[in-house]
């Protein structure tokens, strides 16, 4: 499913999502953590900031794992596009000699 997805965008355009998507875990981790240390909470409601903690960490990681990959396989199309443009460069040299 996510190769599918992947198909229909170009990796430039995955980068941006995945990181606005990392942004917005980052913002909400900050925000839990401030109302864990900033706020009197009952037992229950720090369990549940807790977990939403450990949740949007986790989503974190994933995302970052995504980017990584997708920052290898746009550096990866960066240096085949080159490859390509330097071997058209060089036909048309051979040619016009």
């Amino acid at each position: 499913m996510a190769r599918k997805k992947r198909e229909k965008l170009s990796v430039a355009k995955e980068i941006d999502s995945m990181e606005e998507r990392l942004e917005t875990c980052r913002n909400g981790l900050e925000d839990v953590r401030y109302r864990l240390r900033r706020e009197e909470l009952t037992e229950d409601g720090r369990k549940s900031l807790e977990k939403e903690e450990n949740s949007l960490t986790n989503k974190m990681s994933h995302y970052e794992k995504e980017l990584k990959s997708l920052r290898h396989e746009n550096r990866k199309n960066a240096m085949v596009s080159f490859a390509l443009f330097f071997l058209i460069v060089l036909l048309y040299y051979c040619w016009t000699m």
